[in-house]
């Protein structure tokens, strides 16, 4: 009976780190963003994206100014693992020396529910 337990829970065990995981990240590619005239979004992957996303909607904030607006945007999901640079407009990065820069990202499904969220930290020198 206790080996029949101890699959059960290794079972459990199973299933909580695959969601794990699978969970919903985001990184961000500065590649090609030119230092204050780009204000074209950058290249974002995605992973571990919700099932019933059908938006999702980016933000960034510049953690060294965080009073600047630098907004984002959001874009239809499909199931693209990747976004191209451009996929929305925002106020790009202009720091007089290196900055850190937050990327939230929401992912919300057809009734406009928040289904799953996700960030990364990366800094911007040019």
């Amino acid at each position: 009976m206790n080996s029949l337990k101890t699959l059960a829970l290794g079972a459990v065990v199973a299933v909580f780190w695959s969601s794990v995981a699978a969970a919903f990240s985001i990184s961000v590619s500065w590649k090609g963003t030119a230092k204050c005239f780009d204000s074209q979004s950058p290249i974002i992957r995605l992973s571990g994206v919700p099932k019933s996303t059908k938006k999702i909607q980016f933000h960034m904030t510049d953690l060294d100014a965080p009073s600047y607006p630098h907004g984002g945007g959001t874009v239809a999901y499909s199931g693209q693992r990747t976004l191209p640079k451009g996929a929305f407009s925002y106020k790009g990065p202009c720091p007089p020396m290196p900055h850190r820069y937050r990327w939230t990202a929401r992912a919300y499904d057809a009734g406009g529910k928040l289904v799953g969220t996700a960030g990364t930290t990366l800094r911007f020198s040019q």
